[in-house]
This record gives structure tokens, sequence and C-alpha cells, in this order.
């Protein structure tokens, strides 16, 4: 790069990173900035804006089959045989909705729907993320940090993304999410007819890294007046009590009017192993069903955890389109939904031998777990069908493999403080919808933002937090 203050502005953005809460903790005093990308990618306007419109319509779908319980069961029935956390999952969901007690809790959907560009078939959902759907808050920071680099380092930004890259597309994802937060707060706290500030409570993990994307999240709700207060599952067990009207209450807080799960994903988040008289993950269990059992704002419910997994991701992807009226849609909402699903199979006794006969970069093999790991590709696909029992069968499927189109020309990207050009960037869009009962929390249909990460195409592995995938932004562009 000609510009001779390139490294100064690197080292800018860095900073820039750093004191605006783009972080991952490494120790108990110290953190380093995520890999991110120096300038944003580009994507037609009539593209994005068809995706924007779309995913309200992925909401519907998610929380329509969600709310309905016999569906879940019926879905989710045939893998616990094979997947001892679904099995625990679908226990749960009997307790509260086949219990002595009614589910009270209202459910709010923040969903972060995962698309790929694939150079042919044009976008296609990757996956559904109804628990745990973060990094909202690092989407809208990378994308203000290359709006300030725009303005405040304009010949190297120019230089790093070789087109005019200024058109940007907006991203309030960190204040769109806290709105909607607080909206379902706020909700439950006048249904009591409550005055002051509403409280928000965060489960989360014990010692976890990936804390100031939640920090975040904190800030912007507490700068809208809301209360908030963060605990694992192992600190609710014996502080939370029922208060008049079915009120959820924590000791030494008072009443909670909305919980948001960042934990209970992985079966390892229920583990206690100092509660005497309970089974190992039972306590914790039983936890989380009481909480859905009073009066209070939830993400994400079990059933929307449940409807967010890869098993109900390939059967609404293999239902025609009538059959997706029964969760509300119309045919039109339905043919739009249909566009965007991709393909998904299930796996059986005869997927081996299916699969050796077709090009094994048309194909990954997936199961139902959250986060990155969980998907297997190319020669290693054939080996593991190979080795799956078939009680694990109903718990994989293969979904078709999407291609996207690199980012023309080279993509500059930060690692660890120094500047990594990579000639083959492609990228995963998320998208973020907030909905309370089934209602749009914001404007545009419950829109709230996006998440953009990108890698190179030789890893398959792209999640941020594993440092493989940087954060980025968009403009508009071809």
């Amino acid at each position: 790069m000609a510009y001779r203050n390139t490294e100064k502005a690197k080292n800018e953005a860095v900073e820039w990173a750093l004191t605006h809460g783009m972080a991952i903790k490494q120790t108990s005093d110290s953190a380093r900035h995520p890999a991110f990308t120096l300038t944003p990618t580009a994507i037609a306007r009539p593209r994005f804006e068809k995706l924007k419109s779309s995913v309200p319509l992925l909401a519907k779908l998610i929380h329509a089959a969600s709310e309905d319980a016999g569906f879940i069961q019926e879905a989710i029935a045939p893998i616990t045989s094979g997947d001892i956390f679904f099995k625990a999952l679908l226990q749960m969901h009997s307790e509260i909705h086949h219990g002595s007690e009614p589910a009270r809790r209202v459910p709010l959907l923040i969903m972060r729907s995962d698309f790929m560009d694939d150079e042919a078939l044009g976008p296609k959902l990757v996956e559904f993320n109804g628990i745990a759907a973060g990094m909202g808050p690092f989407g809208q920071r990378i994308h203000e940090l290359h709006r300030y680099l725009s303005v405040q380092w304009p010949t190297p930004y120019k230089e790093w993304a070789g087109f005019d890259a200024d058109d940007f597309v907006e991203n309030l994802a960190l204040s769109r999410l806290a709105e909607g937060i607080e909206q379902a707060a706020r909700q439950i706290k006048n249904q009591f007819g409550d005055e002051g500030r509403p409280t928000f409570l965060m489960v989360v993990q014990d010692n976890e890294d990936n804390v100031y994307d939640q920090h975040l999240l904190e800030h912007a709700l507490q700068s809208r007046g809301v209360r908030t207060v963060r605990r694992t599952f192992r600190e609710l067990y014996d502080g939370l009590s029922t208060g008049e009207g079915h009120r959820l209450m924590l000791e030494g807080i008072g009443a909670i009017d909305c919980v948001y799960l960042r934990a209970g994903y992985q079966y390892s988040d229920y583990v206690a192993h100092d509660i005497i008289g309970k089974a190992c993950c039972e306590a914790l269990t039983q936890t989380r069903v009481m909480i859905e059992k009073h009066c209070v704002a939830v993400n994400a419910t079990v059933s929307q955890q449940l409807a967010t997994s890869k098993r109900v991701q390939m059967l609404l992807s293999s239902m025609p389109e009538q059959a997706l009226s029964r969760f509300g849609l119309s045919l039109e909402e339905a043919q739009t939904v249909k566009h965007f699903l991709g393909e998904m199979i299930a796996v059986n006794e005869n997927s081996q031998s299916w699969i050796a006969q077709r090009p094994l970069d048309e194909w990954v093999l997936k199961n139902q777990g959250e986060g990155g790991g969980h998907c297997v590709f190319g020669e290693d696909i054939p080996s593991r069908l190979g080795n799956l029992n078939p009680n694990q069968y109903q718990g994989w499927s293969l979904m078709r493999r999407l291609h996207p189109k690199p980012r023309s020309g080279t993509a500059y990207l930060v690692r660890k403080g120094e500047i990594y050009p990579e000639d083959d960037l492609i990228s995963e869009l998320g998208l973020f919808t907030v909905h309370v009962g089934g209602e749009p929390a914001v404007a545009e249909g419950g829109y709230a933002g996006y998440l953009i990460r990108s890698k190179s195409a030789k890893v398959t592995e792209g999640g941020v937090h594993s440092g493989m995938g940087a954060l980025d932004s968009l403009v508009f562009g071809q």
C-alpha cells in the first residue's frame, strides 16, 4: 500500500475498536479486539432491501411454530433418543406447556437469520439463531468504525476499499435491540401498574470471554432507563421466587420484567455439582422451567430455542408452500419464505452411499449444535455418516452447500493488531428481528439491524469469536 500513514490509520482503528467496547476478554484485567475488516462489503440495494423486508416473515413463521406445542413435540421427539441435550429441552417444553401451571411468560423473539449469497442461487438461509443471538452491538460498532475511517482517514480507506465505499447501509442493531427489549420489559411492568425503572435480567455463562458485546447492550438499556442484572443459572437456582400475581422475583433485586438468555444453548450450562439431592442438570433445568411459569418477557423461550433448531429448519424447508399456512402465512408470504430456505434433507441409513455418488463440495453435514464446530465438510462427511448410530440419524441433516462470490479485489483484515490481505473474502449476513408476543417491537416490521461476518473462502469455520471470521459492514454497490 502506497500511503505512508497506513500503519497509523490501522493503529487508530484498533484503538477506536477498544475504546468503543468492540473487544473480547482475555484475562480478568485485559482484552483484545476481534478481527475486523478495514472497509465494508458491497451489496446491491435491491438485494438488501428484499432481505430486509423478508426477515419479518421468517420471524412470523418461527413465532407461530414455537407457539404450536404439538408441532414442536412432534418435530423434536425423533431426535431425543440420540441427543441427550434435546431430550432435556423437550422435557422442559413438556413441563412448561403440559404441567399443572400454565406458561405465563410473554415470548420475546430476538432472532438473527443468517444468510449466504450463493453465486448461482442468490441469498439462502444458513440458519436461524433464536437463543444467544448475539453480536448485534458489534455489528453496529464495526459499521460506525468504517464510517469513522472514511472521514478520519479517507486516503487509506479508499485505497483499502478499491472503490468509493461511502454509501453505507445503516446499521442500528444495538439501538434497536435495546429498544425492543425495553418495550417488552415496560409491557410487563405496566401490566402490574408499577412505576420506575423496569428490570432486565441477562442469564450468562460463568467466566465467559465474550462479555463486551453483552455489556454494550446493557449500557444501551441503562441509557433507556432500564435496570440490568447479570446472573448464571446456578446463581438463579436459589435466588428466584414467586411474587403477587405470579411476578418473577429475584433475591436482593425485586421484580424481574424481562429475562434474556445468553446461556442455555449447551448442556454444560445446566451442570451444577454442588447441589445436593438433585440429579446433575435437573436443578438448573427446573430453574428455566420456573422462569417461564411466571409473568415475565422471555428470550429465548424453550419453544423458541427448539423452533430455531436445525431439525425444525429442515422440516420447514421440506414443507410445500401450502403447508406453511399452518403457521399463519398467506400463500404469497409462504412463497417469499420458501425462496430463502435452502435445501435440506434428513439423514438415514442410505445417506452414506447417496453422498458417495455426489460431489462432496455440494453438501454440508450438520448436527443440532449451536455456534461453531458443528458442521462437517468435504471428505469428512462419508466417514462421519458411517460412524453414526441409527438412533442418531434424525439429529443430523445434509444441507446444500452455498458458494458465495468472493469480494472483488483484495480485502484487508486486522487481526491481533496487524493487517492481513485476503483475496477471496466471502461473507455471512445475519439480519435481526425483534417481536413481542408475535408483534413487531420496533419499526420496519421488527427489523433490527444486521451483523456481517467475513472470512476466507478456504476456511470452513467463520466465527468471530474463534478468530477465523472478521466483523464487517455493508455499503450499497454492485
